[in-house]
């Protein structure tokens, strides 16, 4: 960012591309210097900002635009300008006021060479997250001139201690359903999708509500940019500027596409897809849901990012989710099927909304039955910590496995590789040969088979699977092909 004060009739110009909140930063700005005790120039003040061609959003520039002003105006020394980056909102009291993204935006300043950040008081919590950058909080604009005078040292220590997070509910809680809840471990431990159907309160949801309890937790760099997408929307507690625990996303079943993937005017923001990276995206009631909608997650799930065009620019979000999908058998969803009056067109009509191509990216399909009274009686079942640790080391495994390759899970290991450098013996692979010529799999569903196999044996212990790995993720696959 440059300034410049000169001759000329007296205004304030801001050029690169601002969209409207950075042009109202003007008076902004304008107020915040004169009530901080400055002098604005009564001259024709221009801030320039780079690059040019790239559009500029949000209300963070307002400090650094005014530190701009006041060092051309030589009210403030310009010595540790240029390693440092200014962020922050100014209020016309001259207060400085967090904004969203610190957290980015501070990554993004140590990766160009910076080696100072002076942010809102408010997130130092979360900009100190990033190593090699010395952060300080600012809570006004007298304390950053006192701070680049040398009269003052910025705080850059969180002031309260980080909350705890909301505890995530346990699997003991969960009673019968054994089926289902084996499913989600190894769902769990091969980061692979799953689609859950059967009558209501059956525990569809209560299940996918405990998956994140199974789940490792997220490592740092993990954490970090799991961070960085929250910080990005906004969604960052103060309290607890790290998130250690894989996300739960649960968007309502009306979302738009825009709220599932990202969007906005001007520049793309991030949608649940990326805010549940690393993380679960629950979609209850999918059935209910647009087919355009559930049509827009193929790509996501193929890829792991989005990439969002607008009038500004493609956004590129990373979107590396585990997809829960959650469904009633049809529109009256009766308790049992013998209760059902739907016919069989508008069952099919139901759950059509749930296409070939994108049902083929789902892993593990499960159909839930209501369980007896003996499995509601019988007290709790095995807690999140027991099957937790089960997945852990699975997950261990797999990541021992492929990580000279850059895999993290066997979900993300492309089909080639599995066909080819990692191919299992002809008797292995012999059930999927006959669902390939029977037409009951296609080739993305057995390159999928094959990776929930690799699962399978995981949970084993096992060095790679066998027959009954591959039969058994080939009927996780095919069960509930018909509703």
């Amino acid at each position: 960012m440059q300034a410049s004060v000169g001759s000329g009739l007296p205004g304030f110009a801001v050029t690169g591309n601002p969209d409207p909140s950075v042009r109202e930063a003007r008076d902004r700005v304008r107020a915040a210097v004169k009530n901080s005790g400055f002098k604005f120039p009564d001259l024709k003040v221009t801030v320039a900002l780079s690059p040019a061609d790239m559009p500029k959003v949000g209300s963070g520039f307002d400090l650094s635009m005014a530190v701009a002003i006041l060092a051309a105006t030589e009210q403030v020394s310009s010595e540790k300008l240029t390693s440092t980056i200014f962020l922050g909102e100014l209020g016309l009291d001259g207060n400085v006021r967090p904004i969203p993204g610190v957290l980015p935006a501070v990554i993004a300043a140590r990766q160009a060479g910076y080696r100072r950040a002076v942010v809102p008081i408010e997130t130092v919590a979360e900009a100190t997250l990033v190593e090699g950058v010395d952060v300080g909080g600012a809570s006004s604009l007298k304390e950053v001139a006192a701070w680049l005078a040398g009269d003052l040292v910025l705080d850059n220590f969180q002031r309260t201690p980080p909350t705890k997070p909301p505890p995530i509910p346990d699997m003991a809680d969960v009673v019968g359903q054994h089926e289902a809840r084996h499913a989600l471990e190894i769902a769990a431990a091969g980061a692979h999708h799953v689609l859950m159907t059967g009558s209501p309160g059956i525990g569809k949801t209560m299940l996918a509500r405990r998956l994140p309890g199974i789940l490792p937790p997220l490592g740092i760099e993990d954490s970090l940019e799991v961070t960085a997408i929250h910080s990005l929307v906004g969604e960052l507690s103060p309290g607890r500027p790290l998130i250690t625990e894989p996300p739960f996303v649960a968007p309502h079943h009306s979302s738009s596409t825009t709220a599932l993937l990202g969007g906005g005017t001007g520049f793309a923001r991030p949608g649940a897809v990326s805010k549940a990276h690393r993380g679960v995206l629950f979609l209850d009631e999918c059935a209910e849901m647009s087919a355009k909608v559930l049509e827009s997650l193929r790509e996501p799930l193929e890829d792991g990012e989005v990439r969002v065009p607008r009038r500004d620019g493609v956004a590129s979000y990373p979107a590396r989710f585990q997809l829960i999908l959650a469904a009633n058998p049809c529109p009256c969803a009766p308790a049992h099927d013998v209760d059902c009056v739907c016919t069989a067109v508008v069952r099919r009509r139901y759950l059509g909304k749930l296409s070939g191509p994108l049902l083929d990216r789902v892993d593990i399909r499960v159909r839930m039955d209501p369980p007896g009274n003996a499995a509601l009686m019988s007290g709790t079942g095995e807690s999140s910590a027991e099957v937790r640790a089960r997945v852990t080391a699975a997950r261990a495994a797999a990541v021992e496995r492929w990580s000279e390759f850059g895999w993290r899970t066997n979900a993300e290991v492309p089909g080639a590789a599995l066909r080819q450098k990692f191919r299992l013996p002809p008797d292995v692979l012999r059930p999927i040969e006959l669902f390939l010529r029977d037409g009951r799999v296609t080739a993305r569903g057995a390159d999928r088979a094959l990776r929930l196999a690799w699962t399978l044996s995981d949970l084993r212990g096992t060095d790679q699977p066998v027959e009954d790995d591959v039969a058994q993720a080939l009927l996780y696959r095919d069960r509930g092909a018909t509703w």
